[in-house]
This record gives structure tokens, sequence and C-alpha cells, in this order.
């Protein structure tokens, strides 16, 4: 038994039509009602839909207008300079205009042609002095002229020229300057009302944030590229007060001094170094760097640092385990300077810093910046460690006369594999020793895990596991105490510095 569609006549077509008329005015008034009850929003870009006037640092690209790069270039770059230096180069010594024959050929030729005609054709003539041209960037931080740029951009310059962004030029001076976090302070004279950027916090900078550089690339000038911060806190070997922004902004040759800026138009970073065979390498010194610094650039012309008189260096886990602690945190003292303020409060070396007046102290570098930082004069309060047990001394901060960091490459590991030998009078002479004690390494076997760890021949071993060592029967002594898989830990003198070593024995 089948199934037929029933079919309609004319009167039933006409009735279904009009009923189909009438629900749909009545769905349409009712939708009308409906939307009136709710206000109405343009939403006319995602920035408005974020719901602020500046927009989230951290916000994704599928947040971020599409005109926001756009805008944010045509908002700063009028503050943003070109530098150009000039540097006059000495000639340095005295060369040959065709050869330089030997010296015994040199006499036969005199003698035979004379000294005239020598000197003429084989004679000797001054180098001469050479201008050098180099180009960098820099930002205006204020309506009196004052601009900040990298001090390895204006270094040694006899020359300064600032070009801004409407291609007018003006002779700049130096108003101060510092190599140790390489940041300078130079200043134009201009009647113009001059553009200024805005200075940002870079505490608050956050990894995978939005960023745009700014500078003079190979010399094209107000070059703008964009990217994001891709780490923090990076120590690349520059000084000892490293703490770049990492970014994948493109940064090339000419940018060094140049702006790093926020999608908020506030500089967080001075765009200074490369990596030159990476790409989407760049560093950029944090703004509050600079910050920190500006005042005394202006009023002194240099920067004054605190200093407590000591020589750190990082606590692996290996010399952790040495000084029978747990964590390998915190700045290591492997030697205090005669005379400084962490001699006169009672720190010792072999003392673990982890507080310098309230701030933790994490790792090693961390301590230098935060000295540094710290007034001339004041008094702080230091905490640390010594052989295990908590520890607290009050200081006086000093002014810094030297680099209070031990060399950072030095390795921390020491493995068996050395011969030692006793240090004579003689040898102690020599070596300008001015306490004869101690033993020197006198051979590092070749692949060993000494030599690899870096123990080096002519190292002074003065300590081990704190016991001092002032001849070879106290170095055999203290070894012969040394158990199988046990940890080591020596003192060493390299040059005019002192080292902690850690090794574990394998005898």
């Amino acid at each position: 038994m089948g199934f037929e569609h029933e079919r309609l006549g004319p009167a039933s077509r006409r009735f279904g039509l009009v009923t189909l008329i009438l629900v749909a005015l009545v769905g349409l008034a009712a939708g009308l009602g409906l939307a009136s009850l709710f206000p109405t929003r343009s939403l006319s870009s995602p920035v408005e839909l974020m719901g602020a006037k500046k927009v989230n640092v951290a916000a994704t690209p599928s947040m971020i207008s599409p005109n926001l790069f756009v805008d944010l270039a045509k908002r700063v770059k009028p503050g943003v300079v070109n530098v150009s230096t000039k540097k006059v180069v000495k000639g340095g010594g005295r060369v040959f205009r065709q050869f330089n024959p030997p010296s015994r050929e040199r006499d036969l030729f005199r003698d035979f042609f004379g000294e005239e005609f020598f000197n003429r054709f084989f004679g000797e003539t001054p180098q001469r002095d050479f201008v050098q041209r180099s180009l960098g960037s820099g930002f205006i931080i204020d309506k009196e002229g004052y601009i900040i740029t990298n001090n390895h951009v204006i270094e040694g310059a006899s020359e300064i020229r600032v070009r801004l962004s409407t291609e007018k030029e003006y002779d700049a001076e130096i108003i101060g300057r510092d190599a140790k976090t390489d940041l300078a302070l130079i200043k134009i004279k201009s009647w113009n009302d001059l553009p200024v950027v805005e200075l940002g916090d870079s505490e608050k900078v956050e990894i995978g944030e939005w960023v745009m550089a700014i500078g003079n690339p190979f010399g094209l000038s107000h070059t703008v590229t964009v990217g994001i911060v891709s780490a923090k806190g990076r120590i690349i070997g520059t000084g000892p007060y490293d703490d770049f922004i990492q970014t994948d902004a493109s940064i090339n040759p000419g940018n060094s001094g140049g702006p790093l800026f926020n999608i908020n138009g506030e500089v967080v970073g001075i765009n200074t170094a490369i990596v030159a065979t990476g790409q989407g390498i760049g560093f950029a010194i944090p703004i509050n760097v600079a910050k920190e610094i500006i005042p005394q650039l202006k009023k002194k012309g240099k920067v004054t640092r605190g200093g407590i008189g000591v020589y750190v260096q990082r606590m692996t886990p290996e010399l952790a385990k040495s000084f029978g602690l747990e964590k390998g945190e915190g700045a290591l003292v492997a030697d205090v300077i005669p005379g400084g303020a962490a001699e006169g409060a009672g720190i010792r070396r072999g003392d673990v810093i982890t507080k310098f007046d309230g701030k933790e102290i994490h790792e090693m570098n961390e301590l230098p910046r935060v000295v540094a930082a710290t007034p001339v004069g004041k008094d702080v309060e230091v905490e640390m460690l010594r052989e295990g047990k908590p520890l607290k001394l009050k200081l006086k901060v000093g002014e810094l006369k030297e680099e209070a960091a031990a060399p950072s490459e030095e390795k921390a590991q020491v493995e068996l594999g050395m011969s030692v030998q006793e240090i004579t009078p003689e040898m102690a002479r020599q070596l300008q020793l001015r306490e004869p004690g101690g033993v020197i390494v006198s051979q590092v076997e070749s692949g060993s895990p000494a030599e690899e760890a870096g123990v080096q021949r002519g190292d002074i071993i003065q300590e081990i596991n704190g016991q001092s060592i002032r001849k070879l029967g106290d170095y055999q002594n203290a070894l012969g105490k040394v158990k199988k898989d046990e940890m080591v830990r020596l003192l060493v003198k390299r040059g005019e510095r002192n080292l902690y070593l850690a090794f574990r024995s394998n005898k």
C-alpha cells in the first residue's frame, strides 16, 4: 500500500499564504520589542572590545587592531633620532714605502746607493691619521634636548651630529656616559619644540608581549621593526650589570642606542647588542637601568656606585654540596678586598650572601647590581650563610673602586688529574707572591676531568675543604682525609684573584 501527497485546492492555498504573512508580522514585532530592551554598542575595533584606552601589552595578535602598529609608528617616530659620529684615529707607527727588506740587505743598499737614495725608495714614512665614521640611534627624553644613546656609539667621538625625523640636524655634546652599562647622555640645542618619547617601566615587561624597535640600521634612517619580548634578565657577558631584554624584533648595526617601545608607545628598552651569527636575537638594556643613572649623568657626567669590597662567584650544585648547603643559591664570596667595607664588617671567604639590604640574592649576578644601586654611605644589613649556618652583619656601603665580580667564565667544577709541587722561596719571588704558602699545579693531564673543568697549570691551591695549605705535606694530609665520592672544595689563587673550585673525589 503506497502513500500519495495530498493536493491542495486554490482556496486552501490562499488560506495558507495569509497565515504565513500573519506569523511573519507577529515575529517581526516581537523581535523589535526585545531589541528595544537592550542598549546598542558599536564594535568597530578589537581595542574597544578590550575596554581600555591603552592596549593590553599582553594582547594576542587576534586582539590587536590592524592599524595599531601604523598609528604607533606615526606617534613615536618623531622622538627617535639618528646619531652620526666622527673619530680621528691617529697613525700608528711607520711603514715602508715600497717593501721591507731584511736589516742586512737594507744596510747593503744604504752603503752602496747612499742615504738619500735609500730613503727615497726604501725608507719609512709615517702613517697618516684618518677619520672613522659611525652611525647609531637615540631618543629625546625631554624638551631641553637631552638624548639617550649607547656609550659605544659616541665613545671617543670628536664630532657628534643628531638628525631628527624632520631631517633637521644639530651638533650634540656629551653630558655624561657610563661604560659599565653602555649608556650615554648627549644634548642638542634647539629653539624649536622638540618631540619627546615617554619612558615606561621595564619591570612590567612580560615575555611574549609585542614590542617595536626604531633606529638607523645600516644608515637606513627611522626603520621600524616589530617583534615580541623573547626573554628577560639575559646575561651575555658584556659586564657585571648584564640584565638584558631579549627580542626578536630585527636589530642590526646602526640600531644601537635606539628605543624599544611597547604597544602603548612607552620606551621599555635601549637596543644595544645582537648575536652576529643568529637571527631574531637582539638585546636591549631595560629602561629602568637608564632611569636610575640619568640623574647622575646630568649632574656629574658619570655614575658613582656602591661597593663593599668583595669578589663573588657563582654557587654551583657541586660547591653547594661541598659547603653542606641544600640549594645552590646566593653569591659565594671568593675573596675579600683588604680595607673594604666587607672586611670591616667581618665577611670572610666562603660566606654565601643570600640577602642584601632586604633584597633576595638568588644568584651571583644579582649582588653586583643590587650593591651598585645602593647609595654610598648607607648602612645596610647583609644576610649570609657561613658553614651552613645563617648569619647577619651590618656594614656601611662604600664607593665602588673596581669590579666586584669574579670572572664568570671560570669553570666551577674540577676533578682529579693534576700534579702539584711545593712553592719554593725562589718561585715565590718569581711569581711575586706576597704570601709564599700553598702548592702550585705543575701539570694537568690532557683529557682529564680536571682539564675539562678548567684547572690550569700555575693555579695555586691555598685551601682544601677549609684546611689551610702551606706546604706539600698539608696538601697530602688534606687529600688523605677525603673519601671516595666525597665532595672536595679547593680555594685556588689565579693571578690576582681567588677562586673556589669543587669536585667529587674518584680515588
